[in-house]
Formats: structure tokens, sequence, C-alpha cells
């Protein structure tokens, strides 16, 4: 087995909570030349883009556009999943090439199971949690067929997390950053 990644980082929370500005300020505070944020969605994202001719960018930005195929992307990346779970995951971590790898969209126990099967010990799991309140002014609105469905819900059943962060509006974000980097350092 590779020496890189020396820690996998697994971020896990629901729309909104605020895993992509946390993992992203994380990266900035560990900078590029030793970590790296991958995001199982990016391969999801790029194969659909191909399938359907849609942009890419669009789809991987945060916009209206990504918003009006979510639904059908996640019933066909279901549908790939049922056929090989780690199908995604493996793309994902094909670029992987730093010491510390941050994955900012893990969603399933499948997903959770290829990190610590593939990576053992190095992988650490971070969940992630906001309340609603907070969502919503963040900019979540419920959408049937989006939340509640196995890309949204699947791991809240999950307790064995090596970390549980509340991502409050009034949270110190370095605080936050503090705490994770303790897994690891």
């Amino acid at each position: 087995m590779s020496e890189k990644p020396r820690v996998v980082l697994l971020f896990s929370g629901k729309r909104k909570s605020g895993k992509d500005f946390l993992t992203d300020r994380l990266l900035q505070r560990l900078t590029d030349k030793c970590a790296q944020i991958i995001r199982i969605s990016e391969p999801i994202k790029r194969s659909w883009a191909e399938k359907l001719g849609l942009d890419l960018q669009e789809l991987l930005g945060d916009g209206p556009y990504k918003e009006r195929y979510r639904r059908e992307m996640i019933e066909w990346s279901d549908q790939k999943r049922r056929e090989d779970a780690g199908f995604f995951c493996r793309q994902a971590c094909a670029a992987v090439d730093r010491d510390i790898c941050i994955v900012s969209d893990v969603r399933r126990k499948t997903d959770l199971h290829f990190f610590r099967e593939t990576y053992g010990e190095r992988a650490k799991t971070v969940r992630i949690v906001a309340s609603e309140r907070t969502r919503n002014d963040r900019g979540f609105t419920f959408q049937e067929g989006v939340d509640d469905v196995q890309s949204e819900c699947d791991l809240d059943d999950v307790t064995s997390w090596d970390l549980v962060v509340h991502n409050e509006t009034d949270t110190d974000v370095d605080d936050i950053l503090d705490k994770i980097e303790k897994l690891f350092c």
C-alpha cells in the first residue's frame, strides 16, 4: 500500500452544514503543498456531464444549474453504486498524491467502508452538524427526493465518528479546525 496519503479525513454532514467551507478553510491552513481536497461528487458530476452533454463547471458549482439536475444525478449514481459500491470513490482517489487527503463529501456507508478498507487507521471521520435554522440561513430548502434519500440520510444513524463538530453561525472556525488537526497531529 502506498505511503500517501498519511491521513485521510472523511467529512460528512447534511446539505448546507458547512462541509465545503470547513474543508476549504482546513486546506488553507494546511496548505496545498501537504494537503488536497478530493470530492466523490466530482467523478459523479463529470460522468453525468459527459453522459448528457452538460456544463461540468456549472455542475461543480453551488448554483441553480446543479440543483436542476441533482435528483436525476443522484438516482443515476445510486444505480452505478449498486453495480460497484466503490466506483466513484476509486475515481476520486486516483489523483491523491499528498500527505493529507481531505474528502469533503462522504455521504454513504459504502463510502465509509471503502475508505476504511482502503486506508485503515489512516482514515479519520468527521461529522459536521448544523441546526436546521443555520442551514436555512445558508440557503437550505428541503427538496423531496433529494433530502429524504440515501445520499442525504444514509449516515444519519452512524455514531462511530472520530469527531463531531457543531458548525453554527456563531461557531469559532479556528476552534473547529484545531479539533480536526488533533485527529492526526
